[in-house]
């Protein structure tokens, strides 16, 4: 599979690149600045481009299966328009290349219904709907955007992502929080030493 990540050098991005150029995909990271990733998979090309550009990244989106985005602010606390105005640009960008196949990261936390306990919906996701307003007001607008966006999409909403190493097991509901999903590890725990300078 052809893949497109956006994002690529945050934990998450890291992440993703490893494990789907070690699955064997063709994967294209892009990056504002190249000298912080390392090819380290045949599989792996890094490309360096403004987001949000639908027309600079429109050659680099044309002819790739699925485009994933795990953009996120780098102050999850601060004021923040990054994911909407990244997804509206590679939606553009998407539409113009006829590229359908859309996933990008959102969270679990700013989600309340009755899949979380009394506790986390009474207590604790009231507190960071409080503390990341800005941030989860910013992802709220980029799922509405990929909604309508007429493509393709999936939505993934994590719980709190770290960095321990992956089991390989773990559960998911659509449209619907996991009870007792409170954390979830991103992947293997140590990064890849060839993807960081």
């Amino acid at each position: 599979m052809r893949l497109k990540v956006f994002g690529a050098t945050g934990g998450t991005g890291r992440q993703l690149l490893d494990q789907a150029c070690g699955a064997g995909h063709e994967v294209t990271a892009v990056v504002r600045d190249p000298s912080r990733l390392l090819p380290p998979h045949p599989q792996l090309t890094v490309v360096s481009t403004d987001v949000m550009d639908p027309a600079a990244i429109g050659p680099a989106i044309a002819g790739q299966d699925a485009v994933v985005s795990a953009i996120g602010p780098r102050n999850r606390r601060a004021p923040s328009t990054v994911c909407a105005d990244s997804a509206f640009s590679i939606i553009q960008a998407m539409r113009a290349e006829g590229v359908q196949r859309l996933v990008v990261v959102s969270a679990s936390g700013m989600h309340i219904d009755d899949g979380d306990g009394p506790l986390t919906r009474l207590v604790v996701k009231p507190i960071l709907n409080t503390v990341l307003k800005h941030s989860f007001a910013d992802l709220r607008r980029m799922e509405g955007l990929v909604r309508a966006s007429g493509l393709e999409w999936t939505i993934l909403r994590p719980p709190m992502l770290t960095d321990g190493p992956r089991t390989g097991t773990y559960r998911s509901a659509v449209d619907h929080n996991m009870r007792g999903g409170i954390r979830v590890s991103r992947g293997p725990g140590r990064p890849n030493p060839a993807l960081r300078r």
